[in-house]
């Protein structure tokens, strides 16, 4: 599945049920932005309506954002997809654009880095999974691409993690393979 965060904005249905979504998920999952207040993030969300939008590509292919912190330095809430497996609607990709056009057949659709990117979200680095598996159990059956550092990269490889054993795993594989437990989580900045 291709993500397809066009330039338009939400409609007010699109909106407002995007809303009442991502405040419902905020009020059940307090242990997540312990001293955050929905209303606050409501207003920063308001005033973009490109992040919102990328927001809602988020939660439409299945990544069950959340706030997860506050960066006073900045300014800016994070939100994490949140999903308890990998998104539904991003698995079945490889890492990144030259690692699809590197595959002689059997293509996927799209990378995570390209669908990320037209989505308007970053992939979750190392250290943004391992803070995410603090804040509970996730990926126990999937396994979600994470930024790579480039000399890995370079070298034609890529990183993905997941949770086994009680345990947060980095692995490594090529980053043209692809398969169907594996997609990507994103973060975004408001």
């Amino acid at each position: 599945m291709k993500a397809n965060s066009s330039k338009k904005t939400l409609s007010a249905a699109e909106r407002e049920e995007l809303f009442k979504t991502l405040k419902a998920r905020f009020e059940k999952n307090k242990h997540r932005h312990k001293g955050i207040e929905w209303a606050k993030v409501q207003e920063k969300l308001e005033a973009s309506a490109k992040k919102l939008r990328s927001l809602y590509e988020m939660e439409e292919t299945g990544g069950e954002p959340d706030v997860v912190a506050y960066d006073k330095k900045t300014g800016e809430y994070v939100f994490y997809d949140c999903a308890p497996e990998t998104p539904k609607g991003r698995r079945n990709v490889c890492y990144d654009h030259e690692a699809l056009e590197a595959r002689k057949e059997h293509k996927p659709e799209n990378s995570a880095v390209e669908m990320a990117a037209d989505m308007g979200i970053e992939l979750l680095t190392e250290e943004e999974y391992r803070q995410l598996q603090e804040l509970g159990n996730f990926d126990t059956k999937t396994s979600s691409w994470i930024k790579t550092p480039a000399d890995i990269r370079k070298l034609d490889g890529a990183l993905f993690c997941d949770r086994r054993y009680g345990h947060v795993f980095v692995y490594h594989n090529g980053a043209q393979s692809y398969y169907g437990v594996r997609g990507f989580r994103g973060s975004l900045r408001v």
